[in-house]
């Protein structure tokens, strides 16, 4: 009998003067797409931010040039409009671009502004997805954001906010959680914790459950599970700071038990 066959749809390989967003995962090269992978090979230009493993270079030719375009809260970072415009003019230059992000470049990786971008100067753009960050953490507590009996839905949202924009509503983002029966997961959130806590407990119990990860899917990842009235004095009493991940809902619970056979689990100190 003849052994079935199976395809794998890698589309055509990028070609010089095309520009390839590519996400990177969340840290574990091991979680990098075969797709993502075999575009990072074929680059002879590599734009690459801060947060992405290094490990994943290793899949680039090593004749490629590698630019580090890092952004990082409260670090001196490349601007955003210089980016722009050195991708616009290295992929005129015949370069094969790929833009290498952690996470997924279209969930808050500014991969939709530089694909718009791309697109008004006529350059060829694609996007290769990744795992984002705020998954791949949820799955490491052995959380499911959508789990059935517990969410009806998953909200992604930031904490961070560009310079003059007005903070969200997490009063109004909690409220609207609570009675739709949604999580939340909320990225780049540590630095604003004590806000969003603030507003959050307007709206939600302070027993609410509370997962904060950092530096999931890595080596020296650390977390805790705690509560919504809790969650500030944790990130105190525990040292968790950025890059991390911060899960609201009743879906944190599955997290619990697991915490007291994790290493990498902080168990906050009660009051």
């Amino acid at each position: 009998m003849a052994q079935p066959t199976h395809h794998l749809d890698l589309d055509d390989p990028p070609a010089p003067g095309t520009v390839t967003l590519v996400g990177a995962g969340p840290g574990d090269p091991n979680l990098l797409t075969l797709k993502a992978a075999r575009v990072i090979a074929a680059a002879t230009l590599l734009l690459v931010d801060d947060l992405v493993n290094d490990a994943v270079l290793a899949y680039a030719n090593p004749k490629a040039r590698v630019v580090r375009v890092g952004k990082r809260g409260g670090c001196k970072s490349t601007p955003q409009s210089f980016i722009h415009r050195f991708m616009v003019r290295v992929a005129r230059r015949g370069e094969t671009v790929v833009r290498l992000k952690g996470g997924d470049p279209f969930v808050f990786g500014r991969g939709g502004e530089e694909y718009e971008v791309l697109r008004a100067a006529g350059i060829p753009v694609r996007c290769v997805n990744g795992i984002t960050s705020g998954l791949a953490a949820a799955t490491e507590l052995g959380i499911a954001p959508t789990h059935r009996q517990l969410a009806h839905g998953v909200m992604l949202l930031t904490g961070h906010r560009q310079a003059g924009e007005p903070p969200l509503d997490w009063a109004a983002l909690g409220a609207c959680a609570r009675q739709a029966g949604l999580t939340m997961i909320i990225y780049m959130g540590v630095a604003q914790a004590a806000h969003i806590q603030h507003e959050l407990l307007r709206a939600m119990p302070g027993s609410t459950p509370v997962a904060i990860a950092q530096h999931a899917t890595l080596p020296q990842r650390r977390h805790a599970v705690t509560t919504l009235e809790r969650l500030v004095s944790t990130l105190q009493n525990s040292g968790l700071g950025s890059p991390a991940v911060i899960i609201v809902g009743d879906v944190v619970r599955a997290a619990a038990v697991l915490a007291m056979d994790d290493p990498s689990t902080v168990l906050p100190r009660r009051a």
